[in-house]
């Protein structure tokens, strides 16, 4: 069971600048990846802080790994709420980031209401939608509004239905150069960050290069300016078989702690993801 740290321990982390959008536009700039990691509670939340974790995403994933359901779709506004409060006391240092659940944010409108009750009542330093260039209204609106906001490209679990299932997205010219334009057009329309999921990674690499916010992969090779995971898969607890683009960290580790580390130590030193773990 992870504990919380020393008065020492927690002493040092403090004293650590806590982690903003300008960070992360200053990583990317010089070319310092950063780690991002999944939390839904306090004490997973404190883990990851403590060992160096810069982003911490309150995931709609928690409707799969928490609650069980087989897709994200079931997920609301106020079960993200529920776990972005208890995230958030759990945090002294990385950026908190959460997840806009299906259909929350289908108008700028109602976009806006749950950004507000987002970071009024769950902490959120910046909140993540998914969907391409005919988001660029919502994404504008948001950013007029002085919320920060990460725009999902690629694999988008939320329109698995319409996807045709959990597939790598962007495999052909076509769909390749549409994704491009997307991410282009969503960073003009204000957003702070690009989040690339199961996409190719030379694809992802062009991505990156081409727009100047930082641009965060999951399954989407080592070129992105940061990484992330779903801490459950990277701790080997997700049940069942574990997506390419994870790697088992927990392995060879002697806590959960150590596992964390490696994680961000891999990231930072482009040693994870390699090659085995992209498209």
């Amino acid at each position: 069971m992870y504990t919380q740290p020393s008065k020492a321990d927690a002493k040092a982390t403090t004293d650590r600048k806590p982690v903003t959008v300008a960070t992360l536009a200053r990583m990317k700039q010089q070319g310092e990846k950063f780690a991002a990691l999944t939390a839904y509670d306090a004490s997973f939340a404190a883990l990851l802080d403590h060992n160096g974790v810069e982003v911490i995403l309150v995931g709609d994933s928690l409707g799969m790994v928490i609650q069980g359901h087989p897709t994200t779709l079931p997920v609301t506004v106020d079960d993200i709420l529920y776990h972005g409060r208890a995230v958030a006391r759990g945090i002294s240092r990385a950026l908190l980031m959460l997840d806009m659940p299906f259909m929350s944010y289908a108008t700028p409108e109602r976009a806006l209401d749950t950004a507000q009750r987002f970071m009024q009542e769950g902490g959120a330093q910046m909140v993540k939608l998914e969907g391409a260039g005919n988001q660029r209204e919502v994404v504008e609106y948001l950013a007029a509004r002085g919320i920060p906001v990460c725009a999902h490209l690629g694999l988008r679990p939320q329109s698995v239905h319409k996807l045709g299932g959990f597939k790598v997205q962007g495999k052909d010219a076509e769909t390749a150069r549409e994704m491009l334009e997307d991410a282009q057009t969503l960073e003009a329309a204000g957003a702070d960050i690009i989040l690339l999921e199961a996409v190719p990674a030379a694809l992802a690499r062009e991505i990156t290069q081409a727009v100047a916010v930082p641009v965060i992969g999951i399954g989407a090779g080592g070129d992105c300016d940061g990484q992330i995971l779903v801490t459950y898969d990277m701790l080997d607890i997700t049940p069942g078989r574990r997506p390419k683009f994870v790697r088992n960290f927990m392995d060879g580790a002697a806590s959960p702690a150590e596992a964390v580390q490696r994680f961000v130590r891999a990231v930072k030193d482009k040693s994870f993801p390699g090659p085995e773990h992209g498209f």
